[in-house]
């Protein structure tokens, strides 16, 4: 650009600016550019130029103090926001811990294993993971699912009739799922399968017709039918007064036995009572008056035990008069039916029988043999030492077809008597043999000729003294408690059961028999408690009243009842 002053006026004025000549702009350098009578100015780089003498330093870069504040404060409100989130960042972590007991649960889910006690069960590892993460979905999702499959148990179980299981898979799924239409339908349904006669009639009223008729228990007495009504309505209140009714009948039976010092009977009434009213409030007052009875009759059953005892050591076994053991043994019971003492003492008067039957024989005195051999038979009548010594005797050859006497021509001469020829002796091998082999398949006393009682007392029957026979047929009793020891063990309470009145027929009066009761009893009690709390009400009665036929003074009795009647 440049610019010109006005020539007119001589003051110094305002410079108007001009555009100068555009013509070389892109010209080859200054040299070439014409003088356009504007000043001329040269400008240096600004490190050519000097100052005071001395080259200008550059400038200088302009501090930013303001920055490390800056990054500080962000770093500090970067960690007090992990801090304050610490537990939801900690949840957005990968829970591996968690997920696979989900895993497990589902699995078990598939797999129909709904619940249980061993911690492997779907809804055990469902409330684990919600118990460790409250606000868990798929643990939410999982127990509900689970509860729909109860439910599904519970309809299949009433299609198949079993009522108690049914009524145990309703009532988890009314735990899972806080109750529905499906928890209200399922228990109409079990109350109506446990009731079949009440669509057609009044249960209530057949019980009130048995009371009339004076049947207060056994199966179509008025306290089953009641307790029946009550199993399917708990709080039905006819049922409950006619139950009380029930037991304030049976009570005041008991009284009036125990009154008349009729111990036998009250005590019978007394467990009667107990079987069906189990919670009934007299029944402790009962127990105890019949406890005071008891006392009053105990120094004179013992007296007489011990008089029995004595008698079994000087051989005073049975005849005729109370002044033998059999008598003595007797009266007790007469007045103590359960007294277990008595009862074991009538099957060693048993074994003393056997015991003088041998020594008659061995003195040649068969019909004495005999005469008690019969007598003992009448206490212990499958009696292993019994089986024994009628075979050596040869009483039970004819039962077993044998044919000696036949070839004899005497009815006196007995098989032991006869010499025993080379077939007769491989057949009593082979009875041996599969007497044996049903020993170790624990056929004992059944099926009937192919236990090892009856083999073994057969091949006695050919040869009375055949030594492997005899040992075997004596060794049962046993055999037999091993095999109990054994069902005990796996918890087969049922078998264990069978087991000990095996027992008691081959070896009565065996001492150790009475403690093996005992232990079963006190088992009974346990498995009826179980199968209360998983909800098989009839099952755990069943379990009790078992245990008490077992062992009527198992403290634990009254106490288990009382539980089962009142649904705890």
């Amino acid at each position: 650009m440049s610019g010109r002053r006005d020539s007119k006026d001589g003051r110094r004025g305002r410079t108007e600016p001009v555009l100068g000549s555009l013509d070389n702009l892109d010209g080859p350098g200054p040299a070439q550019v014409p003088d356009d009578g504007l000043p001329h100015f040269r400008v240096e780089a600004p490190e050519r130029r000097a100052y005071a003498g001395k080259p200008v330093p550059p400038p200088r870069q302009r501090k930013r103090g303001w920055l490390l504040p800056l990054v500080l404060l962000l770093v500090i409100g970067a960690g007090t926001l992990v801090y304050l989130q610490q537990d939801r960042l900690r949840g957005m972590l990968p829970a591996t811990e968690l997920n696979d007991t989900l895993t497990s649960a589902d699995q078990a889910l598939a797999a129909g294993k709904l619940d249980g006690t061993n911690g492997d069960s779907a809804r055990e590892l469902y409330e684990k993971v919600q118990a460790a993460e409250p606000d868990n979905d798929r643990a939410r999702d999982g127990l509900r699912k689970v509860g729909q499959a109860e439910v599904a148990r519970a309809d299949a179980a009433l299609t198949a009739g079993n009522v108690d299981e049914a009524d145990a898979a309703t009532n988890t799924a009314n735990e899972l799922l806080g109750g529905g239409t499906d928890i209200e339908r399922l228990r109409q349904q079990i109350s109506r399968a446990r009731n079949p006669s009440a669509q057609q009639g009044s249960m209530v009223d057949q019980a009130q017709a048995a009371f009339d008729a004076g049947k207060f228990d056994g199966p179509d007495g008025a306290g089953t039918l009641y307790r029946k009504v009550l199993d399917g309505d708990p709080n039905n209140p006819v049922a409950s007064r006619g139950l009380d009714k029930v037991g304030d009948a049976l009570a005041a039976q008991a009284r009036q036995a125990i009154a008349a010092n009729d111990r036998k009977s009250a005590s019978g009434i007394v467990e009667r009572l107990a079987a069906v009213v189990p919670n009934y409030g007299d029944l402790p007052s009962l127990r105890a008056s019949l406890a005071e009875t008891r006392k009053q009759d105990d120094q004179a059953t013992a007296g007489l035990l011990s008089q029995a005892a004595d008698n079994l050591r000087s051989g005073k076994v049975a005849g005729d008069g109370d002044d033998n053991a059999l008598a003595r043994y007797k009266a007790v019971l007469a007045v103590d039916p359960d007294n277990t003492t008595a009862k074991g003492g009538l099957g060693q008067v048993a074994q003393a029988l056997i015991v003088q039957a041998s020594a008659a024989q061995d003195a040649g005195d068969n019909d004495q043999a005999r005469k008690l051999l019969d007598q003992a038979a009448t206490l212990a009548p499958k009696s292993a030492d019994l089986a024994a010594a009628r075979a050596r005797l040869g009483d039970g050859h004819a039962q077993a077809g044998g044919v000696a006497n036949a070839a004899a021509g005497s009815d006196d001469t007995t098989p032991a008597q006869l010499s025993v020829t080379p077939e007769q002796k491989t057949q009593v091998a082979d009875l041996v043999r599969r007497a044996r082999a049903a020993t170790a398949r624990g056929d004992i006393m059944t099926p009937p000729a192919d236990c090892a009682y009856d083999l073994y007392r057969n091949a006695l029957a050919i040869d009375g003294n055949d030594a492997s026979a005899r040992s075997g047929l004596q060794s049962l009793p046993g055999v037999v408690q091993n095999q109990f020891e054994t069902a005990m063990s796996s918890g087969n309470l049922r078998h264990a059961g069978e087991l000990l009145d095996t027992m008691a027929d081959l070896a009565p009066g065996e001492p150790g028999q009475a403690g093996l009761r005992r232990r079963l009893a006190s088992a009974l009690v346990d498995q009826a408690q179980q199968r209360g709390n998983a909800g098989d009400r009839e099952g755990a009665r069943q379990s009790l009243d078992a245990a008490r036929r077992l062992n009527p003074d198992d403290a634990r009795l009254p106490d288990a009842y009382a539980r089962l009647q009142s649904g705890r």
